[in-house]
């Protein structure tokens, strides 16, 4: 009796501990406290730790390519529709153009209001030379549609092309669904590895606090605070902005859909303060699909409208491409009217598709816009000193537009139901 109630008690204790067992995202959220402290304080030391935040994007860049390759099979081979995939692209297009030109026009509205490059000196904030990397790079829209379809599928996968990848993805689905038994193999086999790729995130993640810590003291390391103080303006003006979309455009979305938007942001706490520490979408990518799935949206779904609003997509980006333009004409001086702000808002929603896979996706963007319209590209040396602050918000921003998109198609595809929201909003997701 004596052993039993010592086992009994045994055994509470352990219920006790995992019951007391600290959320990640909490873990996140100290990691990154923790970071901004260490960066200050030993900046040399912050910088010199950037390699652990490093090998933590690069694992989980690891699992986003298998993950996204078996899920759209699995997704599309058990719809078996390829008519059905085309409702779907139609749909999420839709949205993205209908976010993204909404986004556009709020960074034009607001550049043209606040105007953060009044009183900003145009002198030297910055490496200029750093600069020239990205006037070797152009944007080619044609080219970049063009390139959504892979010469090698295998090599898709190793450059890490989403879009390529979910082509090439939905058309083996497709012919998986259509040659019958034959193709239960590859189904069980894409249902295996996605599982595997879930459990390979979960060991990943573990390591989140530590990458954050590392991303937080080299970002406050080298930067440092004081960096933000001269350009402060265009940096509240672009928080502000974001902040604003977040509220008129994906609250506004989720409310008409009948989806608690406050019940989101607490389901996909972890991989928005993941995507802020890091500034990378990528990051979070795993664990958003997982909470996706875990919240009722179908896989075929989140499998295709993910990686496709990665490219398409990008909410906090194409805000900051209006601000940044006009921000740089500000500080030089240089009067634009009506008609060209309006080419340069046409432009820029043409140029922003399809760019966020290239190196320095803004500054390619800013670079080519800029160069067009006959603006200083020097001027972008002002902008990158500050970039890594505007980008941990931009991301963000990104990251909550795909989330509310898939939400949003999966509403219209009518195959997310009162029902299983209610449901999703009672899980736990740490």
């Amino acid at each position: 009796m004596e052993n039993e109630a010592i086992l009994i008690e045994s055994q509470a204790g352990e219920k006790t501990i995992k019951k007391k067992k600290m959320p990640l995202a909490n873990q996140i959220v100290i990691g990154m406290v923790l970071g901004i402290i260490f960066g200050y304080f030993f900046p040399s030391y912050g910088v010199a730790i950037k390699p652990i935040g490093d090998v933590f994007l690069r694992m989980i860049k690891m699992i986003i390519v298998p993950l996204i390759f078996s899920g759209l099979i699995l997704g599309i081979a058990g719809v078996g529709d390829f008519k059905k995939m085309g409702r779907l692209g139609i749909k999420a297009i839709i949205w993205f153009e209908l976010a993204t030109t909404v986004a556009l026009l709020y960074g034009l509205i607001l550049g043209n209001v606040v105007q953060p490059g009044i009183g900003v000196s145009a002198g030297p904030a910055g490496d200029i030379s750093a600069v020239a990397q990205y006037t070797q790079q152009k944007v080619d829209i044609l080219q970049t549609f063009i390139d959504i379809v892979p010469t090698n599928a295998i090599e898709a996968m190793g450059k890490g092309n989403l879009l390529q990848i979910v082509f090439f993805s939905c058309f083996l689905g497709v012919a998986i669904a259509n040659i019958g038994e034959k193709g239960k193999i590859m189904v069980n086999i894409a249902s295996s590895l996605m599982e595997a790729m879930f459990k390979v995130t979960n060991y990943v993640m573990k390591l989140t606090p530590f990458a954050v810590f590392a991303f937080m003291a080299f970002t406050i390391g080298k930067y440092g605070l004081s960096m933000i103080i001269p350009l402060g303006k265009i940096l509240l003006t672009l928080y502000g902005g974001l902040l604003a979309f977040i509220v008129t455009v994906l609250l506004v979305a989720c409310t008409l859909c009948h989806i608690n938007f406050f019940q989101i942001i607490r389901i996909f706490r972890q991989p928005i303060i993941l995507a802020f520490t890091t500034s990378s979408s990528e990051a979070a990518m795993p664990v958003v699909m997982k909470n996706l799935e875990k919240f009722g949206v179908p896989k075929h779904i989140v499998n295709f409208v993910i990686p496709t609003g990665y490219t398409f997509n990008m909410d906090g980006g194409t805000l900051y491409y209006c601000i940044g333009v006009l921000f740089i004409a500000q500080v030089y001086g240089i009067e634009l009217d009506l008609a060209t702000q309006l080419l340069i808002f046409i432009t820029l929603m043409i140029t922003s598709k399809g760019i966020a896979g290239v190196y320095g996706a803004a500054m390619v963007v800013l670079t080519g816009t800029i160069a067009a319209f006959n603006l200083p590209v020097e001027g972008l040396a002002l902008l990158m000193g500050i970039d890594r602050f505007m980008d941990m918000g931009r991301t963000v921003t990104n990251l909550m537009g795909n989330i509310i998109a898939t939400l949003v198609v999966a509403r219209w595809e009518k195959e997310l139901p009162d029902a299983v929201i209610q449901s999703g909003y009672a899980k736990s997701y740490d």
